[in-house]
């Protein structure tokens, strides 16, 4: 196990209330808050981000999540038990996770388009790319979970 190198937190409170305005916004955006979860723990899966994945699926939990879809995740394509949009929002977590591999492909955006208004469409972008943001905040400063 690691020790934490850097407590950024504490360092730069001014982003780290930014970075939370971002949440605060996603909250009242209207996107579904169990969804948004989702998306969370898998992006923090791709980016290896144990802080998030122990907060993330914590709170999952606490919205009434089950195992069942928390574990499953990671074979999400495989897994029988996520809705078309859910598949939609993940497929498009994933292409914006991993950007500089997939570019956000059309296809994968406009699938989520269909499944998303314009308005939840750019809640989804938002939250997909903060929680990107957290995820690399909290990797390369190596912010051991809380409990």
């Amino acid at each position: 196990m690691s020790s934490q190198r850097i407590d950024l937190l504490a360092l730069a409170p001014e982003a780290y209330e930014a970075m939370r305005a971002i949440e605060a916004y996603i909250r009242k955006s209207g996107l579904d808050r169990r969804l948004y979860e989702l998306i969370k723990i898998r992006a923090s899966q791709i980016n290896g981000c144990i802080f998030c994945l122990h907060m993330h699926t914590r709170e999952a939990r606490a919205l009434g999540e089950t195992e069942q879809r928390i574990y499953g995740l990671s074979a999400w394509q495989e897994a029988p038990y996520y809705t078309e949009k859910e598949r939609a929002a993940l497929a498009l977590t994933e292409a914006i996770t991993l950007v500089a591999e997939s570019r956000v492909p059309d296809e994968v955006f406009e699938n989520a388009r269909q499944h998303f208004d314009e308005k939840e469409l750019a809640a989804l972008i938002i939250g997909i790319t903060n929680i990107n943001g957290w995820n690399r905040w909290m990797v390369a400063s190596r912010r051991p979970p809380e409990d």
